[in-house]
């Protein structure tokens, strides 16, 4: 057992020790990720749909937001494991949170990026997320198969008397 934990540690070791290379090599250090954040929120902010949603949710806890924005980047970027929340949960019951917003917050996204440092890996990222949370929060499988809808057999089965 000890000797599975160690390889474990040395495992994560080295997969830290690569994504830092990597993210040096395209100039991502903790000073780009704060400067990420902190612009694409003022950015949020300022838009007139995600804005009013963001800022409702977030009323006197922004400081707080924007420093677990760039703990959870960073932990991203540097495969850390150091973020330790719990984002579906956190998006779980936000007023007025519809999955065509997603698009735009990968617009803002997508620009702020290109404002500071164009970055794929960043993009590509943050694109995982946006589905991924998308998923999370709002798939239905009645919609990949109607049968699934509640009711359907029922009124199917009306519609063959």
């Amino acid at each position: 057992m000890a000797d599975e934990m160690q390889s474990r540690t040395i495992h994560a070791a080295a997969i830290r020790e690569r994504a830092e290379a990597e993210m040096k090599a395209m100039g991502v250090d903790d000073a780009f990720i704060s400067t990420l954040v902190d612009t694409f929120y003022a950015r949020v902010l300022a838009h007139p749909e995600l804005g009013p949603i963001f800022d409702a949710r977030l009323s006197g806890r922004w400081p707080e937001h924007m420093e677990k924005m760039k703990s959870f980047w960073s932990a991203v970027a540097f495969r850390s494991g150091a973020y330790g929340g719990k984002p579906v949960q956190a998006h779980l019951g936000v007023a007025n949170l519809t999955p065509e917003l997603f698009p735009k917050w990968l617009e803002l996204f997508a620009a702020t990026l290109d404002d500071i440092a164009p970055n794929a890996w960043f993009m590509e990222t943050a694109e995982r997320i946006a589905r991924s949370l998308t998923l999370s929060l709002f798939y239905n499988p009645a919609l990949d198969d109607p049968a699934l809808v509640p009711g359907a057999n029922a009124s199917a089965s009306a519609r063959k008397v």
